[in-house]
């Protein structure tokens, strides 16, 4: 309980001290004001686009969580993971790494239909560009991955638990750290070109603009990439990942095709402002807190007599107790989603205001942002619950009217 106590506190420390609590103003009349200079057939067409995918988003939440529950407070999930163990003679490895991916697929499969609904609605509006057959492609591949991440992660944690019986937790949170931090390291390299190929971004003006502006602003960048991103979907993005060598700067090819020298520009200094403000290390840093910190707590709920009998399991350390792992994870995270989207949105909010001082340029944002909007179908103004529950940005308007208020303080 103690450890558990000083993990929490370090990771609510970390979070008063490094996420930007206080955001850039941007008042509700120029939200409003920005709203109405939207053409009335553009915001429909994106809140219509956003209703048709909420049914199939809210499905798979809802079907996922039943099913964790079903697998995790029953002995469905325990007789699931021997059945996987059993044609290897019910070895401990067997039960643990094949019973706990069996578990995770058996829950992907489940909701496998919502998923293939938001591929029909992208499809049907225009976004999708590589039809069924590549959407299949890229799923296998999402399996692949993470069947090969899970096997490496599930093995790890059961040696751990057979080997320290009595202070597994205390290595397995350790370990859930370390894996958290390894990752930041490997995904961007090993991981990310399984799905995009990346190029660096060809010679001329806009490439040396781009690495001039990251001069000036102080921030060591080798290179910035490019994705082919238009393969799959018409949808314009940037992204900063990577810690240390690994970090790039990653532009879709579809931005380059659909905005302006100068909304690229922009856009590529919002995700300077990432790298300048040490973002990606600072979400690992309290990921790996976060991740310590759910281990320890499975370890104490797990202890738990009432939770054991329900999965009909001895301990929370065995292999046949994965689904209630899951489940205790499954809610964990669904009561997390709020803070987490909270704690984005004001980094987010963050980094549009170092773009705004980096180029000076309020205007060229605030038709980045419209342009953001139209091409990716967004609701410029969305529901506010949905807004609070999720939104991992602020919204097109909000983006807009901190532009606009930027503008004033600034006398542009």
């Amino acid at each position: 309980m103690l450890t558990l106590a000083a993990l929490v506190t370090a990771l609510l420390v970390a979070g008063a001290l490094l996420v930007p609590w206080h955001r850039p103003p941007a008042p509700r009349a120029d939200q409003l004001a920005a709203l109405r200079e939207f053409p009335v057939d553009q915001v429909a067409r994106g809140r219509e686009f956003r209703a048709a995918l909420r049914p199939g988003a809210y499905g798979a939440l809802l079907l996922g969580l039943l099913v964790a529950l079903l697998l995790g407070l029953t002995p469905l999930g325990a007789r699931l993971v021997e059945l996987a163990g059993r044609p290897f003679g019910d070895h401990w490895i067997a039960r643990a790494v094949l019973g706990g991916l069996a578990v995770v697929l058996v829950a992907d499969l489940l909701t496998l239909p919502f998923a293939a609904w938001r591929q029909a609605v992208l499809t049907r509006y225009g976004l999708s560009t590589h039809g069924w057959s590549g959407w299949t492609v890229d799923l296998l591949k999402s399996y692949a991955v993470s069947a090969v991440i899970g096997a490496v992660a599930l093995l790890g944690f059961y040696t751990v638990t057979r080997l320290a019986p009595r202070w597994w937790w205390a290595f397995g949170a350790a370990g859930a750290a370390g894996l958290v931090v390894l990752l930041s390291f490997v995904l961007p390299v090993l991981v990310e070109p399984v799905f995009n190929r990346f190029t660096p971004m060809e010679q001329g003006p806009l490439r040396t603009e781009l690495m001039a502006m990251a001069a000036r602003d102080g921030v060591p960048v080798r290179d910035v990439l490019v994705a082919d991103a238009s393969r799959r979907t018409k949808a314009v993005n940037a992204y900063v990942s990577g810690l240390g060598p690994t970090r790039r700067v990653v532009v879709y090819d579809t931005l380059l095709r659909e905005a302006t020298p100068a909304e690229v520009t922009s856009v590529v200094a919002h995700e300077l402002g990432h790298a300048r403000d040490r973002d990606v290390a600072v979400g690992t840093l309290t990921g790996a807190l976060g991740a310590a910190a759910v281990v320890v707590a499975l370890y104490l709920l797990g202890s738990w007599g009432p939770l054991t009998r329900l999965a009909g399991v001895d301990s929370v350390a065995e292999p046949r107790a994965f689904g209630l792992l899951i489940a205790l994870v499954t809610v964990a995270g669904l009561v997390a989603a709020p803070v987490q989207a909270a704690v984005s949105r004001r980094v987010e909010a963050r980094a549009d205001a170092h773009a705004l001082a980096l180029t000076g340029d309020p205007a060229t944002f605030e038709a980045m942002q419209r342009r953001l909007a139209g091409v990716n179908l967004a609701d410029p103004d969305p529901p506010r619950w949905e807004y609070l529950w999720s939104a991992s940005h602020p919204s097109t308007v909000e983006r807009m009217a901190a532009a606009r208020a930027y503008a004033r303080e600034a006398g542009r």
